[in-house]
């Protein structure tokens, strides 16, 4: 077998994050944006706001649609102020869509 990323399966390719976005990220359409684009990526996983103002998001995909996603949120949309972003590393767990929480 190549010792080829490309020829591992799909399933093995993937990584997930988790993200925590600080700033002004509600009422903003921070999450539909990130949906959009993740479905634009084929990145799946979830979005919600938390009680604290901030913004968690759970990011599985590719590494290069997950790490343009994840560049995406550290600008967040438009009338978005990001402040900080944390990210972190977990095990992939073969979701099938992207979803707002």
């Amino acid at each position: 077998m190549a010792d080829d990323d490309d020829a591992r399966p799909l399933a093995a390719r993937c990584i997930r994050r988790r993200l925590i976005v600080h700033g002004r990220v509600q009422g903003v359409a921070f999450r539909a944006s990130t949906r959009a684009e993740a479905l634009r990526l084929g990145v799946v996983g979830w979005i919600q706001n938390r009680g604290d103002g901030t913004v968690e998001a759970a990011l599985e995909g590719a590494p290069d649609a997950v790490a343009t996603l994840i560049a995406f949120c550290r600008r967040g949309p438009g009338f978005a102020t990001v402040s900080d972003l944390t990210v972190s590393a977990e095990t992939p767990q073969g979701g099938r869509e992207f979803a707002i929480r």
